[in-house]
């Protein structure tokens, strides 16, 4: 155990649950999970918190959960994610004239020129959340990953800015403030699964990420390792679960119960003749589903989101010629039955599941490897680019706190796993070379997990 690492936090506020997650580098580069928690989330809506105090106790049930599984952990400072229809993006363009041009290019000076990109002018109501270097430029030379090191008098970068609204950044900030929390940082979610679920190479091909959630669907669309697009689709896993409500006459639970358990996104590939028998309420007589009806309702509703992403892709010029890497699925909704199939149909490219167990270290519980759960792992993945870059001020108080064994599957010596990585290593597809999506700081990891993403997929 690596125990000068801080512990960093990630709380994931959605519509349907809220997560906390504490995490820590081992010494191989990956996550030991140190505390986990969860709670059903009602007071917010399409990734908006609308309900302070709603929120307020879910995030407290959520963390009492975390220190349930952990009871030795503090917790003060959390890495936050953030979605919601209001959240828009634009391409800026900054440059400075450098003073000191007989010395090459430092990290100082790259953080003025992001600095600089928040006094942007933006619409009135709407704060700027955070600014992405794409492309450096140093005097004519264009198309820069990074800068520094060259030397040059013009250094300058397009910029991508997510905004979002006011009012909507104050309710996260309060709910997580009356929590007894800090808000270390707010990241947007599409960015943050992206962190967790892809590698370097995957940016490069060209992918477009595709999380859904609760109450929305967010998109972050890469191209030659470059940030190109962000959006957020205001439909996700409820609004399938209320149409389910809706169209056939059902209770909410038992809608959403039906979608897990009998759900499919194809309609074509449900039994035509295969039903699901629901109780009558207070003595009225059981209730009869069609599962092809009960696919017909997802696959409407899925098939209205996959045309959003075309149209994004589209808007920003990337079609299916340009992402060689596809459509990557992540989020609780991509666990639905044949979505991959109905993707790739929509869409015109190649899918498939992302998941975030590739940044895990081995001998976690399986119920953190799904897909539900990549925004909380890529947020603690963020805070880490953070503290290696020394971009804030970390505490490292909590340093002789061990992987509860309530967290811990019972795994072999480290140096079987060691050589099980080794012998894993050449089999694993897209994970050579591996390189942290942040751009900033190199991991190595490999993914134990194949076998287990192979059965899901």
């Amino acid at each position: 155990m690596n125990n000068e690492q801080p512990i960093i936090v990630g709380l994931d506020i959605g519509t349907t649950k809220i997560a906390a997650i504490a995490g820590r580098k081992n010494e191989f580069g990956k996550l030991e999970i140190i505390g986990f928690g969860r709670a059903n989330s009602n007071g917010v809506k399409h990734g908006q918190v609308l309900n302070i105090d709603e929120t307020i106790k879910a995030i407290r049930m959520a963390l009492d959960n975390c220190y349930a599984s952990n009871p030795n952990l503090e917790v003060s400072e959390v890495y936050v994610g953030i979605a919601g229809h209001h959240i828009k993006s634009l391409q800026t363009r900054g440059d400075i004239v450098r003073h000191q041009t007989e010395e090459e290019i430092s990290q100082k000076e790259i953080d003025q020129l992001i600095a600089d990109q928040y006094k942007t002018y933006i619409p009135a109501g709407d704060q700027i959340i955070d600014v992405i270097p794409q492309e450096f430029t140093v005097d004519n030379f264009q198309n820069i990953p990074n800068p520094i090191g060259y030397g040059g008098v013009k250094v300058g970068a397009n910029f991508h800015i997510i905004t979002g609204d006011k009012n909507a950044i104050r309710n996260i900030n309060r709910a997580v403030e009356k929590s007894q929390l800090r808000t270390k940082d707010l990241v947007l979610q599409p960015l943050a699964s992206s962190a967790a679920v892809m590698a370097q190479e995957d940016l490069e091909a060209g992918v477009a990420i595709v999380d859904i959630g609760g109450g929305t669907t967010d998109l972050a669309v890469f191209y030659e390792g470059i940030l190109k697009h962000t959006v957020v689709i205001p439909f996700g896993g409820e609004n399938i679960t209320n149409d389910i409500k809706t169209g056939l006459g059902v209770l909410k639970m038992q809608a959403e119960q039906m979608k897990v358990q009998f759900g499919s996104a194809l309609s074509n590939e449900a039994k035509a003749n295969a039903v699901i028998t629901i109780p009558g309420l207070r003595g009225m007589p059981t209730k009869e589903i069609s599962v092809k009806n009960l696919a017909n309702i997802i696959q409407a509703r899925m098939s209205e989101i996959m045309d959003f992403v075309t149209f994004h892709l589209k808007q920003v010029g990337l079609d299916n010629k340009m992402l060689n890497g596809g459509i990557v699925l992540t989020g609780g909704g991509s666990q639905l039955k044949h979505l991959i199939q109905l993707t790739e149909y929509v869409t015109g490219l190649n899918a498939r599941i992302g998941y975030p167990n590739e940044h895990l270290a081995p001998g976690h519980i399986e119920e953190l490897a799904k897909p539900t759960y990549a925004t909380c792992i890529g947020l603690i993945l963020k805070g880490y680019s953070d503290y290696e870059h020394n971009r804030k001020q970390f505490e490292t108080k909590y340093q002789k706190l061990d992987v509860p064994p309530a967290l811990k599957k019972q795994v072999a010596k480290q140096e079987e796993l060691l050589s099980e990585e080794d012998s894993q290593a050449d089999k694993v597809r897209n994970r050579k070379g591996l390189k942290d999506f942040w751009g900033k700081f190199k991991l190595t990891l490999i993914d134990l997990f194949k076998e287990e993403e192979d059965r899901a997929l």
